[in-house]
């Protein structure tokens, strides 16, 4: 029978800035969105004090000066160096591996005799080589799986480890009956709603709930997640992420722009983004999608939610051919007189780059463009993202969001290693 295991770093972000500073063990930390708006990770500390995940951080401002929290940006950079050195130890440990997202990723642990103590070794893995904490969740389904870890998290006595027991049956109804129908994977607010309205409050009235039933009112997808409370594997696994489909880079400006040329450095830097993606995955796109927005909640200023697509002769995966669409695309939607709040780019229209076939009307794209891409990213990644860039990417830095509270780049500048004294 199919194993899964669900491993999650515990309050990731948070956990990654206290690695660098051990100075705050033990004490509270939050990190806060893009632009320093809202807290989007705590620590356990910074939990038990009140603090909120997703509230504006002027909320809570004055609480966390008051107890001494450390308040940190988003650093992104160290966030995902992290996380892809956590991502490859877990890798190591089991039969096949999903990320599912910057901080959890299944395991399969199919014929592995022993689950209970092989997540021990997990966890302890993880935090001997990385230094990070973590939770293991077991079970028959991913569903199961992810149940497994939000127990392992909320309960200090199971030692960050949970495998759901096939032989104590008494044991799994009263786990489940504990905990709430919003606590499975795939059940949102109004769903939990809705199953409240029919009598299903918990894991367990959803488990043994009729499922046929439920087809017929909520789609096949709550059926599946029923089987899957039952033990019964409905998810695929996907050990290979499948490419995207089509890649979105945006952010909201800290202030409200007027002028092109700072829209335009926005834009460039956001198909640069979106290019390297596009690159990574051996793919190519054909079309590239620009959006503009004026700011909605200043509704006394004129307003304009602005959405323009380019198509190219031929699908590429060229900074310099994308970015000069992207500009196009931003030309034909800038309204001189207007301020605008956020802007972003979407490559469309993806394929992999072996199908591309120039026709008889078409110029076939120029070799020498590949090897510059190549060059490009060979520098950024030996010496870190924006080493090169577009000029256009320099005229104005004024569109970068608020990052007040930054912590340095520990693992991938080297002018911004830790230093110990």
């Amino acid at each position: 029978m199919p194993t899964f295991a669900l491993v999650d770093g515990n309050t990731f972000y948070a956990s990654c800035e206290r690695l660098f500073r051990p100075d705050l063990a033990g004490k509270p930390i939050v990190v806060l969105s893009n632009n320093d708006g809202c807290v989007v990770a705590r620590s356990p500390e910074a939990k038990a004090l009140g603090i909120k995940g997703f509230v504006p951080y002027f909320e809570v401002r004055s609480l966390c000066r008051h107890h001494g929290v450390a308040v940190f940006s988003s650093n992104y950079e160290l966030y995902g160096d992290m996380s892809g050195r956590m991502m490859r130890v877990l890798a190591e440990w089991g039969v096949a591996q999903e990320v599912y997202s910057i901080d959890e990723c299944f395991l399969r642990l199919d014929g592995i005799p022993d689950p209970a103590g092989h997540a021990s070794r997990i966890r302890a893995d993880v935090a001997r080589r990385l230094g990070l904490p973590a939770c293991v969740g077991v079970g028959r389904s991913k569903t199961l799986a992810k149940l497994a870890n939000r127990l392992a998290k909320d309960r200090p006595e199971l030692g960050g480890v949970f495998v759901w027991d096939d032989t104590d049956t008494t044991r799994r109804r009263q786990l489940m009956a504990s905990l709430d129908v919003g606590c499975v994977w795939g059940v949102g607010r109004r769903l939990r709603e809705n199953l409240r309205r029919l009598g299903i409050a918990t894991a367990l009235g959803l488990a043994e709930a009729d499922a046929r039933r439920l087809r017929r009112q909520f789609g096949v997808t709550l059926e599946r997640t029923v089987a899957e409370l039952n033990g019964e594997s409905c998810l695929e696994f996907e050990d290979v992420a499948a490419d995207k489909r089509q890649i979105l880079a945006s952010r909201s400006f800290e202030h409200r722009v007027p002028d092109l040329p700072t829209l335009a450095a926005a834009v460039t830097y956001h198909t640069a983004n979106a290019a390297r993606k596009l690159r990574d995955q051996v793919s190519v796109a054909g079309m590239v999608g620009v959006l503009l927005h004026t700011d909605r909640f200043r509704a006394d200023l004129e307003q304009q939610h602005g959405w323009h697509v380019v198509s190219l002769s031929l699908p590429v995966s060229d900074t310099l051919a994308l970015t000069r669409a992207a500009l196009d695309g931003l030309s034909r939607l800038y309204r001189e007189g207007l301020a605008y709040k956020k802007t972003g780019v979407a490559l469309l229209d993806i394929e992999p780059a072996s199908r591309v076939q120039p026709d008889l009307f078409t110029a076939a794209p120029d070799p020498r463009r590949d090897s510059l891409m190549s060059a490009l990213d060979g520098i950024n990644d030996r010496f870190g993202r924006g080493t090169v860039k577009l000029a256009s990417q320099n005229i104005s830095q004024r569109w970068l969001m608020r990052r007040a509270a930054c912590s340095p780049r520990y693992t991938t500048r080297i002018d911004e290693l830790p230093t110990a004294g």
